[in-house]
C-alpha cells in the first residue's frame, strides 16, 4: 500500500509538472524559490543545483527586490526574486516535450552595468544547426527597464534542457543581465481558410503573455530566431515588433494584436501563395494601443509590386480604422509585409518607443472585381 501511495504521488507530481509548461511558468519559472544560506555567498550562487529545478554554470546571484549594487537600484518586475547571469554564465532546465511539436519561450529581462548585453537562449538537444536565438537586450522599449522577450522553436526530442546564456564579457564579472519569470507554450500551426488565406491573420496565435505583465512581449526578428514564436509571420527588421493582448492594451479585434514599436526596422511580413493574373484584397486594421502613443501615425503595407499608406491620428486612448490593399498578383508566392513609417514615443516623458496597433490582416481572392 506504501509503494502504491508513492507511485500515485510520483505519477501526479509528473503530470502537474507536464501539465503546468504546456501554456505557462516552467516550475519555479519565477525563481521565487531560492538556494538555501549555506549556498550563497552574499548573492552569488554556490552550487549547481542550489536554485530548485534550476542548473546553474559560471557566475550566477540571486537577486532580491530592491537590492543595490552601487548607486544602482536592482528592480525585479514580478515577484520578490530574480537570477542575474555574469560573464559566461547560464541557467537550465529539463523539460518534457512532444516530439515535433512547436513551442514559444517567454522570459523576462532587464539590462544592468553592461551596455551591450546579450542573451543565446537555445533548446538542446537539436538537430538543426544554429537553432538558437541572439536575443540583444540593449534595446529598451519601455520605462521600466524590464522587457519581455519571446523566442520559437521545435522539439526535436521528446526531452530537452532549456538553456539561457550570457555570451558576454564585460570587465565586471558580476555585470549581467537580470533574468525573471521562464514560461512555455505550445504553439498550434494555424491554418488558411476560405475565410482568409493568410495564417494567424489574427494573431491570436503567439507567445505566452503574463496575466500581471502590463508591458507586452517583444518578438525579436527572424535573423536572431529561426523559428518564430507567432506562427505565420516573420519579423523581417532589424528591430523587434512588441505582442499585446486586449488585458493591457486597446487591441482592435480578438484577444491579441501586434504594436509596430520601431519605425521602418520594425516590418512583419508573411509569404503566400498566389495565382498570376487574380486580384485580392487585402484588409487591415490600424490604431493605437491606448498606451499614451500620440500622433500622427502611418502603415505601409506591400502585396506584390503594389502598396498602400494608411494614415492614423492618434489620440493616445485607443481606437481604429480599416485600410485595405487591392492588387493583382504577378507570381506564384506573394509577399505581403508590413510596417510604420515613423518612430514614435510614449507623450508620458519616459522616452518610451511605441508605434501603431496592426490586426485583424486578411486576404481574400476577388471573383468579379470591380
Amino acid at each position: 500500500m506504501e509503494k502504491l501511495k508513492l507511485l500515485l504521488v510520483l505519477f501526479l507530481s509528473t503530470f502537474q509538472a507536464a501539465f503546468s509548461i504546456t501554456d505557462g511558468l516552467l516550475p519555479n519559472g519565477d525563481f521565487e524559490h531560492g538556494p538555501k544560506p549555506s549556498q550563497l555567498k552574499g548573492s552569488k550562487v554556490v552550487g549547481k543545483d542550489a536554485i530548485p529545478n534550476w542548473t546553474v554554470s559560471g557566475f550566477v546571484e540571486y537577486i532580491k527586490s530592491g537590492q543595490k549594487q552601487g548607486d544602482m537600484l536592482l528592480i525585479v518586475p514580478e515577484g520578490a526574486f530574480a537570477v542575474r547571469l555574469g560573464n559566461e554564465a547560464s541557467i537550465k532546465q529539463k523539460v518534457n516535450f512532444t516530439k515535433g511539436s512547436f513551442y514559444s519561450i517567454t522570459f523576462s529581462a532587464a539590462r544592468t552595468c553592461a551596455q551591450e548585453e546579450k542573451l543565446n537562449v537555445s533548446v538542446v538537444p537539436t538537430t538543426e544547426d544554429g537553432d538558437w536565438g541572439v536575443i540583444p537586450i540593449q534595446t529598451m522599449y519601455g520605462s521600466n527597464g524590464w522587457e519581455s522577450f519571446a523566442c520559437g522553436f521545435k522539439a526535436d526530442f521528446p526531452q530537452g534542457e532549456i538553456v539561457i546564456h550570457n555570451p558576454g564579457v564585460a570587465e565586471d564579472p558580476a555585470c549581467g543581465p537580470l533574468i525573471d519569470s521562464v514560461a512555455l507554450r505550445v504553439l498550434n500551426p494555424p491554418k488558411r481558410t476560405r475565410a482568409n488565406l493568410l495564417k494567424n491573420g489574427n494573431f491570436e496565435e503567439g507567445p505566452y503573455v503574463f496575466p500581471k505583465a502590463s508591458w507586452g512581449v517583444l518578438i525579436p526578428p527572424h535573423i536572431e530566431d529561426s523559428h518564430s514564436p507567432l506562427p505565420g509571420w516573420i519579423v523581417e527588421s532589424l528591430k523587434a515588433v512588441k505582442y499585446i493582448d486586449s488585458n493591457h492594451f486597446s487591441v482592435p479585434e480578438g484577444q491579441r494584436a501586434i504594436e509596430l514599436v520601431a519605425g521602418k526596422e520594425s516590418a512583419l511580413a508573411q509569404v503566400v501563395i498566389t495565382t498570376i493574373g487574380k486580384t485580392y484584397d487585402l484588409t487591415f486594421a490600424v490604431g493605437d494601443a491606448n498606451d499614451a502613443c500620440e500622433g500622427s501615425m502611418i502603415v505601409e503595407a506591400f502585396a506584390g509590386r503594389d502598396s498602400v499608406q494608411v494614415s492614423y491620428e492618434s489620440k493616445g486612448k485607443g481606437g481604429f480604422i480599416r485600410g485595405k490593399l487591392r492588387f493583382k498578383a504577378v507570381s506564384q508566392r506573394t509577399r505581403v509585409r508590413f510596417l510604420s513609417t515613423f518612430y514614435t514615443m510614449k507623450n508620458d516623458n519616459s522616452g518610451s518607443l511605441c508605434g501603431p496597433v496592426l490586426d485583424d490582416v486578411k486576404l481574400l481572392s476577388l471573383r468579379y472585381p470591380a
